[in-house]
């Protein structure tokens, strides 16, 4: 037993203890200085981490603006690993850090932007330098969102001082391009690029997207900026044989041409075959024969073959990487579809290759598929000008497109093939000439403007337009030396080679002006602005709907405060027995007065409405009752200030949820006030909700008054005086012997107007929209209309405008036509798309 001092071998086991648990109490003392140093290190990677998660919501955002834009997770590591590896490498870890955040972003821009179509890319490229700004603090998110939603916020602050200068911001705004121009009172120091653009937003929408792109250069960087240029080359070292590559088609463009001459270059086996019914067998076949002798296999219209896909990417994915050629490739052409699958695009490479834009680009595209056998096809002197105006117009009808409603009334599907149709037809129409008559031009004016071109238009009006083209530019005249199709735009008389067009094609202005088109300068002001307006809309709507406005109010209180303004604005409901009994007054049977009350009843719908969601979407912010789909679409709608869709339905489409609630108050004015005073002087034409009818009741009306003339209805038609009186002058009704009606609010859009002649003019520049005087509408009798047409003497022609009520221009939307005189014959303001709007918002 003995005493424990005694004992030495305890007495070593312990001492050894004693020095173990030291060594490890010092191992784990020098392990949590290791852990501190290992996350030091770790989290000075951290800015490379959070860059590359902003990259990837912002990719995944994108599949909101267009179902096809889906790029997978694996696929973004990829680019996030290859940039680690390939980006510069530097002893200093700030540096490099700098360097993989740079080529990161770079490589995830372009890899992106390739597989967007032209709208998107400023849309993304913009998106990216808001988020990246956002995250380093140098812009607020209530300045983002005072730049997608153009809040009043920013006009209010320079109301201020620009009340001090306002000579020097007054030339500043007339600038041609004021984002180019220093800003007056040194706010050119004071403002960055991003201040400037909610400046600019604000004042001349039109220049958003210009400054736009001087804000991503100036943040992101010059090469942000600049479009991309689609590399094929590139894009296939990229591939290999197990990754598809996918051309999202839009219309004019087809990539079969360039992906067969890659194929020729590298010396592999093209195999193209247009996908739909029945195809899969032939598209099996060929995949096999690829996958064995290293072809290219180019599947086309791939939206008409769904089905077929998912075996092929199975097919492709799963076979052993040995029993494949590695030259194959697959190639797909597909248009945009709902129902493409999800898998194989995030498993393949997409790219665009869209039209270029422009009058030079078109017709060097027309020319470079126009080949020198069919250029010497007919040796008469018309046939190469003839052929050189047709491809003229053909771009012309494109490029129209592009200013919307102004351009054309419904943006038509013009493609290549109406023009080697057209191209056809005329040389058909040359080898069948008789020499001593020349060209049979109301034959050629007829098959361009009725059938190859005419065949797609369906709305008269544009109808008009296209006949107005070829009666312009289709004649004797098109042959002489003189003769252009707008300043700087000729015929090339001399050219024998299409080497010889291309070459004159060459010397055309790289960016055109809207007259070269026909329409006025402003027009590309409009273009601009809805360019602009289109890509933040985008924005917003693709916008996450969270609760939370930063340290701002919530959502649902920002939108309880607007419901309570709105409901305490909201007129009043009309009293049936009371409406009634003014009515009686009236006189019930009174056509006028049956439109009103068929007005007033419409009215009262929508006011109903609009008091029944705003009371029931109070009580559901506070949980009183139960959030339906219904409110809960208008309390997005109302807080991205736009209009519920329950009482878009009801009523009609306006910019925003703001212009639209004026509207309301300002129509019920005009209805409440006819019904308690009497009838009015004149007429908003604007504020009914069927014009037409009101028009056709003031028919009804003129007829009853001239039975005793012989009057009827059926022979009873419109006719119009622009008087000189602007509302405010109007001080009595149309003089009794006429009759009719005065109406005014109508605005002249792609034309001025001279009140002093009382005659259509050109738009002063930057004035988008002319208001135009008080107008009389007055009925007569297509019997006694001889004597009433008078046609203006002299050199005064009448053009017929047509009235629309909204900005669209749709047949849905057409009122009537309205005679008004000009100086200019009818087919210039034909060219210009002059046509009255009641709202121009």
């Amino acid at each position: 037993q003995g005493s424990l001092v005694e004992d030495e071998s305890l007495i070593e086991v312990l001492r050894v203890t004693k020095t173990t648990a030291q060594e490890v109490s010092e191992k784990l003392s020098v392990a949590a200085e290791t852990e501190v140093k290992i996350n030091q290190a770790r989290e000075e990677y951290r800015p490379v981490a959070t860059r590359g998660s902003i990259l990837y919501f912002l990719i995944v955002e994108m599949s909101l603006v267009n179902v096809m834009y889906q790029t997978s997770l694996r696929q973004f590591l990829g680019l996030f690993d290859s940039s680690m590896q390939n980006s510069a490498k530097s002893q200093l870890t700030s540096k490099r850090i700098n360097n993989i955040i740079n080529f990161l972003t770079y490589q995830v821009f372009c890899y992106t932007a390739r597989s967007l179509y032209e709208e998107h890319k400023l849309l993304f490229t913009l998106l990216l330098a808001l988020k990246i700004d956002l995250q380093a603090r140098n812009i607020s998110h209530l300045e983002v969102l005072t730049f997608i939603k153009g809040t009043q916020a920013y006009r209010r602050l320079s109301c201020v001082q620009v009340s001090q200068n306002e000579r020097a911001w007054r030339n500043w705004f007339d600038h041609p391009a004021p984002e180019d121009a220093p800003l007056p009172d040194g706010y050119e120091e004071k403002l960055d690029t991003f201040r400037k653009l909610l400046l600019i937003r604000s004042w001349c929408p039109d220049r958003t997207t210009a400054q736009a792109r001087h804000y991503i250069s100036e943040s992101l960087g010059q090469q942000y900026a600049e479009g991309l240029v689609l590399d094929l080359d590139a894009m296939l070292a990229e591939s290999d044989s197990r990754t598809p590559m996918v051309c999202l088609l839009s219309m004019g463009s087809d990539p079969t041409e360039n992906i067969e001459r890659l194929a020729k270059s590298k010396g592999a086996p093209c195999r193209p075959i247009s996908m739909g019914q029945g195809q899969e067998v032939h598209a099996r076949r060929l995949l096999a024969n690829s996958m064995t002798d290293g072809g290219w296999l180019l599947l086309q219209n791939c939206h008409l073959g769904l089905d077929f896909l998912d075996e092929l990417l199975e097919t492709v994915t799963t076979t052993t990487p040995e029993s494949v050629h590695k030259g194959f490739r697959v190639w797909l052409t597909t248009d945009v579809h709902p129902r493409f699958p999800i898998n194989f695009l995030q498993s393949s490479i997409k790219f665009t290759n869209e039209p270029p834009l422009g009058m030079k680009a078109g017709l060097k595209r027309t020319f470079n598929g126009v080949t020198q056998d069919q250029l010497e096809i007919s040796n008469l002197p018309q046939w190469k000008p003839l052929l050189f105006a047709v491809a003229f117009l053909h771009t012309t009808v494109q490029e129209r497109r592009k200013f919307g409603p102004l351009g054309w009334n419904i943006p038509y599907e013009f493609n290549q093939a109406d023009f080697t149709s057209s191209m056809q037809f005329v040389q058909n129409h040359l080898d069948e000439l008789d020499s001593k008559r020349g060209v049979n031009w109301s034959c050629l004016r007829y098959m361009l403007g009725e059938v190859q071109y005419g065949g797609r238009v369906t709305d008269d009006l544009d109808k008009r337009l296209l006949n107005t083209f070829t009666r312009v530019w289709f004649s004797e005249n098109t042959f002489s030396d003189k003769f252009c199709f707008y300043r700087g735009y000729s015929i090339p008389g001399k050219a024998k080679t299409v080497q010889d067009f291309l070459q004159h094609i060459e010397t055309l202005p790289l960016v055109d002006s809207p007259e070269v088109f026909g329409l006025h300068p402003n027009a590309d002001i409009t273009y601009q602005t809805n360019l602009a307006n289109e890509t933040l809309s985008t924005i917003i709507n693709i916008q996450p709907k969270d609760s939370g406005g930063g340290a701002g109010e919530t959502r649902e209180a920002s939108v309880q405060r607007l419901a309570s303004e709105m409901l305490e604005k909201l007129p009043p409901d009309y009293v049936p027995h009371e409406v009634k009994g003014q009515l009686q007054k009236m006189g019930p049977l009174q056509p006028m007065n049956i439109f009103l009350r068929q007005e007033v009843d419409r009215m009262q719908r929508v006011i109903s409405s609009v008091r029944s969601t705003l009371t029931d979407l109070r009580l559901a912010i506070d949980g009183t009752i139960i959030m339906s789909e219904d409110l809960r679409d208008a309390l997005d709608c109302m807080f991205d200030a736009r209009i519920p869709r329950l009482w878009l339905r009801l009523s009609w489409p306006s910019a925003t949820l703001g212009f639209w609630f004026s509207e309301l108050l300002e129509r019920n004015q005009q209805l409440s006030s006819w019904i308690s005073t009497g009838r009015p002087n004149q007429f908003w034409l604007t504020g009914f909700f069927n014009p037409q009818g009101f028009l056709t009741a003031m028919r009804q009306e003129t007829t009853r008054s001239n039975l005793s003339r012989g009057w009827a209805l059926d022979t009873v038609t419109l006719s119009n005086d622009v008087t000189k009186m602007m509302r405010e002058d109007v001080s009595a009704p149309p003089p009794e012997d006429v009759g009719g009606v005065y109406i005014y609010g109508l605005f002249l859009d792609g034309a001025g107007w001279d009140r002093r002649s009382a005659k259509l003019t050109e738009s002063p520049p930057k004035v988008l929209f002319t208001p135009l005087p008080v107008v009389h509408v007055y009925a007569v009798s297509s019997a006694n209309m001889a004597d009433s047409k008078r046609q203006p003497g002299g050199s005064v022609s009448l053009y017929s405008c047509p009235v629309y009520k909204k900005p669209r221009r749709t047949d849905l939307n057409f009122i009537f036509s309205l005679q008004l005189r000009s100086v200019q014959p009818a087919e210039h303001w034909t060219l210009r798309g002059a046509a009255l709007l009641c709202d121009c918002k």
